[in-house]
Parts: structure tokens; sequence; C-alpha cells
């Protein structure tokens, strides 16, 4: 299909049930979507005129809904895609020369035949394509050249995974263009995830790269790294009457790589001082008895954290009970508490290293006191700084982002739908 065609399609509205399943069932914004493809196909003529052969990708950003900082210590967590994507238009090259065009940012460009880390990549995008690519010829997969114009709706530095997502669309469209798409999804976000520990620089878990890749609401269980048990789920809050809300609270989290790596070295320590790796490899009670020894030789926050991941994972399984009978009242609850016990044993809703700087803090308050005893509340993602996720009562979402946009600017709530779909190719 040419250009042409393709905008045609976009214009005739033939696109709607496609966009209807990524983007929500809303005529305004399948219509806005229609828009930015278009706008996309335009600039990407523009950008690169002599490239007709092209495909498009879409790769959503994730929401997590529960599990705060337990997947990388082979915890369970409990997450979801959502319809602000990453969307590319991509063209194959006859050379290993990857070019990246995405407004707002430098241009990239990589030879996928230096396959080193580079130490002044670190912490750039660039490293996030070397790293997808290296990773791929080190598992005996194919790589190559391409050029893409890049949209991106994952706001950065919102705690939706806009690195996650930009890792996996990488990975997307080299598995598409030079694999046949033999790959699978949970490979794809394994080589996602290493892109980012290694060659970014970022220590992360597997969950945001596996929400990305898969799609839809899934409980993963990463008591095995190598092999994570995933379950697919089919629950719609809107149905219910609630609106998922994420709430930009203006401070970037780009910043706090050391906050994130002390987070999970922290609960590593205390596995390790009782003779596991992680602390799915040991029981929260062994932690009890030992306590006072741990003391003589972690700091006391280590405990907490540790403290704070045994009771968040075993709310994940609860969580999903809960979805599966139908049970928001008691879903709710653990949304709460699982709130409550980020804010006071995980300690990630604000950095230590800024304790002036609240903003998350400062939400979660201001939630509270709006919202009563209906809906929930907690802090989204990484934490540190950035975002809060709230499931607003349909009815009061207007007064909801009204007073949030009044506190942290007209940009910062994100009412988000959680879509089926995964990574992928748009084929109109």
């Amino acid at each position: 299909m040419t250009i042409t065609e393709s905008k045609e399609m976009l214009v005739n509205n033939n696109v709607k049930l496609l966009f209807s399943e990524l983007y929500g069932n809303n005529n305004l914004r399948i219509e806005n979507q229609g828009t930015r493809y278009t706008n996309l196909l335009d600039r990407f003529v523009a950008t690169f005129p002599f490239d007709t052969d092209f495909k498009i990708y879409s790769v959503p950003g994730r929401t997590e809904v529960g599990g705060n900082h337990t997947d990388h210590n082979a915890g369970r967590v409990l997450a979801a895609a959502i319809d602000l994507d990453i969307l590319a238009v991509v063209s194959p090259s006859d050379d290993d020369i990857i070019t990246i065009h995405s407004d707002g940012f430098a241009n990239i460009i990589i030879n996928t035949n230096e396959t080193n880390p580079i130490p002044e990549e670190k912490f750039t995008s660039a490293a996030l394509v070397r790293g997808v690519s290296s990773r791929l010829k080190q598992l005996g997969f194919k790589t190559g050249g391409f050029k893409a114009l890049i949209d991106g709706k994952v706001p950065n530095g919102s705690g939706l995974s806009s690195s996650a997502a930009f890792e996996v669309l990488i990975a997307t469209i080299l598995n598409s263009l030079y694999n046949q798409n033999w790959i699978d999804g949970i490979t794809i976000a394994k080589i996602a995830q290493y892109a980012e520990n290694d060659f970014f620089g970022k220590p992360c878990g597997l969950m945001d790269q596996t929400a990305c890749s898969l799609g839809g609401l899934v409980f993963i269980d990463f008591k095995d790294f190598n092999n994570p048990i995933i379950e697919k789920m089919d629950y719609n809050f809107s149905e219910q009457g609630y609106s998922i809300i994420i709430v930009d609270t203006g401070s970037n989290h780009a910043d706090m790589n050391d906050d994130y790596t002390a987070l999970e070295e922290e609960m590593k320590t205390v596995a390790k001082s009782l003779g596991g790796n992680v602390l799915r490899e040991i029981s929260k009670q062994k932690v009890i008895e030992n306590i006072s020894l741990l003391r003589e030789k972690i700091n006391d926050r280590a405990i907490l954290r540790a403290f704070h991941f045994f009771d968040d994972d075993n709310r994940v399984t609860e969580q999903v009970n809960a979805l599966k009978k139908n049970d928001l009242t008691k879903f709710f609850s653990l949304i709460n508490e699982s709130g409550l016990s980020s804010w006071m044993l995980c300690q990630n809703c604000y950095s230590s290293k800024c304790i002036e700087k609240q903003g998350i803090s400062i939400a979660l308050t201001l939630t509270k006191e709006i919202l009563k005893d209906k809906g929930a509340w907690r802090v989204h993602g990484g934490g540190f700084a950035g975002t809060i996720q709230s499931f607003v009562p349909n009815h009061l979402a207007v007064e909801y982002k009204s007073k949030m946009k009044s506190l942290f600017g007209a940009g910062a709530c994100h009412e988000i739908f959680i879509r089926s779909h995964g990574a992928l190719e748009v084929k109109f």
C-alpha cells in the first residue's frame, strides 16, 4: 500500500474498528488519531522522500496496577498496556545504519555492526537502540538498517514507561523487518530490558517491557526470571464506572537513577544476608526472626523495604482474585494499602536527596481529601518524582482533574484506556 492509499484509508475512516481497540471507543480520540497518522505519513515523506516501502508500528506505554517494586526481586505484578503509544513509520535500508528522527529529540544514527556499549551514549536513546541491536545479534537473530520517523505520546519521565516502549519498538521493528516476526513477545521484552540495564545504565525489572510488548491487563509472576508466568485478564474499569487517571506532579525522575538503584540493591541485600539472592527466595518470617542481626549488618531502610516487598507481592494475588470476583471494594482497598506501604515502607514517594520537593506526597494527600472513601490512589511506577495513579468514580472525574490541573498544570492529568494490543505492526 502506498502513502497516498494509506492516507485515503485514514480519511475514509476505514480504520475505526482498529483504532477503537488501540485508543478507546471515543469518536474524537479516533478522529484525532487519524489526523496524527496522516501527519506522520506526510512528515515521513518530507524527511525520507525516496523511501516508499514503509511499515507502521505502535507500541503502548504501560501503567503499573499492582506490585510496586516487586518485579526486580522475583515478585508478582499486575500491569496494563495503555492507549498512549509510540508510533513509528519505518522503511528498511540496504545498509546496516539505523536512522531515527523524532520531534524534540536529537537524531539517532547507529551502525548495527558496532555492538559494544559506548560510554558517551549512557543514559541516551542511542544506547537503547544499540543495546537492542547488540542483544539480537548475541542471541543469534538478524539485524539491519532502517529509517524511522517517530511520534511519541507516552510522556517522558511520567512513569508510563516511555523508555520501555521505545526499546520494545526498536526490537519489534527489527523482528518484523529481519526476523519474520519469529521472536516471541517475552523474548522481545527481555531484549529490551537488557538494553536498558547494560547499555542505557538503568537497573530495572521486566514488568515494563513485558506489559508494553504483550498488551492488555496482565498478571506476571517473575519467580523464574527466564520463564515468567503470565495471565492475561479481561477487566474494564470504565464499564464499572471508574476512570484511571495518572497525575503528573511535574517532577521528572530522569535524575533519580541512584534512588532506583539503591531501592533494588537494598532489598537484595536483605535477601543475601539471609542466604538468598532475591527476596522471593526467603520469607517474611525469616526476616522477623533475624531482624536484630540484620540491623547490625545493613541499614533500617533496607529492612523496611523488604517488608514492603513481602506485603505488596502478596497483595497482587489478592488484587487478581478481587478482579476475578468483580469485588472492586476489596480491590480498591488493596490499592490503597499498597500506596500506603510504598509511602511508609518502600519510601519512594520522594527522594531523600530532595526532601523539600514532595509533589507525589502532595498529590496523594489531596486525592485522599477529594475522593474520601471512593476509588483508590497510590504512587505510580518507580516513584521518587513523577506520578500517582488514581481510580476515580466517573461522576468525580471532571472535578478531580480540574483540581489536579490547578495544582500541577494544564497537562498534569492523563486519563488512560487499557488497550488489549501490545507492540504491533499497524495494518489498515
